[in-house]
């Protein structure tokens, strides 16, 4: 039997559905992979922090979260609400890390996974920034301390995409790929075809928790973007960035675009894609009008889809299906497991 301490830094909706699978999960953790835990820390930017190297009570912390009381009554010691300092302190053999994410740098969540790989923890993380932007350096580190960096919900949430080339493609070489990786842009696109104004469709995405409040980061391509230099950085070993990746968003199409398009046959979407060629790896975030013979054009509501192109499988494509946080929260969990068995 394997018993682990884990600490969580970022307590938002992720981070609340990954508390609540581990709880729903515990039982077959244990009977399947001799696996238990406790969580010794949690950190989160709005109700504080608390350490108990004893473990703290899973329940308690979302009762805590959910009705806005701060964390740091049942904190055993003082704990600082600083994602660092909070690592250093808290006793523990594995870190998720799910604060939100920095396109432009990655930070502070390079510094947060960097911090728990030198503490002698494996690092899990949802948030894309320090994917793209340090890859390398905590990949390396990771493998010179004999730690795991692991990542799966850093692209369509828990579909298997990194796992699915690192344990069961051996000698698949990817040459490039295309597919919808903003599942809310791919609403916004299809309430505009149905007549909405953009400004009604990202009201409505929203009101639904799928849109920010500033909804930049989805329709100007940012978030695409992101994703595109994640899977070329990891899967096809060019170290990209998302300020690399040519990028444009959805503003400038209008309804009449998008009904016109469905009465001719074709479907808006914004398409992310990359090619090899060369020795060079050519990328694109931007919306293209896509043919009724095409696997994006039935990709409808907050799904995403991805469509592999190697040189052994031309055509693989893995579809997810209105994602949420339980989805990310479940590539998390997988990423546990992968960790420590």
């Amino acid at each position: 039997m394997a018993h682990y301490k884990l600490a969580l830094v970022g307590f938002g909706n992720v981070g609340r559905a990954l508390a609540r699978l581990l709880l729903r999960k515990q039982d077959e953790l244990e009977a399947r992979y001799r696996i238990t835990f406790i969580v010794t820390g949690i950190c989160t930017s709005r109700h504080g922090a608390a350490i108990n190297p004893d473990g703290l009570n899973i329940e308690r912390v979302l009762s805590l979260v959910e009705n806005g009381e701060h964390l740091s009554v049942i904190s055993a010691q003082p704990a600082s609400p600083t994602g660092v300092d909070f690592i250093r302190a808290c006793p523990a053999e594995v870190l998720f890390e799910n604060t939100p994410v920095n396109h432009q740098t990655g930070q502070p969540a390079i510094d947060h996974i960097r911090t728990a790989l030198e503490a002698g923890m494996h690092a899990i993380t949802a948030n894309k920034g320090p994917v793209v932007h340090a890859y390398g350096e905590l990949s390396s580190l990771a493998a010179r301390l004999g730690r795991r960096f692991l990542f799966e919900s850093a692209v369509m949430d828990g579909a298997p995409i990194f796992s699915l080339f690192r344990h069961t493609l051996p000698l698949a070489h990817l040459q490039g790929f295309t597919g919808i990786l903003n599942s809310c842009t791919n609403l916004i696109l299809e309430r505009m075809e149905r007549g909405e104004t953009f400004d009604q469709a990202v009201a409505y995405a929203q009101s639904i928790g799928i849109a920010e409040t500033d909804p930049s980061a989805d329709v100007d391509g940012w978030d695409a973007a992101v994703k595109v230099a994640a899977l070329v950085t990891v899967l096809m070993g060019f170290p990209l960035t998302p300020q690399q990746v040519p990028r444009q968003g959805i503003r400038g199409l209008a309804p009449e675009s998008l009904a016109q398009a469905r009465q001719e046959g074709k479907r808006w979407k914004l398409v992310c894609s990359a090619e090899q060629e060369g020795g060079l790896v050519h990328t694109s975030v931007a919306p293209q009008l896509v043919p009724v013979d095409s696997p994006l054009f039935s990709v409808g509501g907050t799904s995403s889809f991805v469509q592999f192109h190697t040189d052994t499988l031309p055509g693989l494509g893995i579809l997810e299906s209105n994602p949420g946080p339980d989805t990310t929260a479940y590539g998390l969990l997988a990423d546990f497991i992968h960790a420590v068995c």
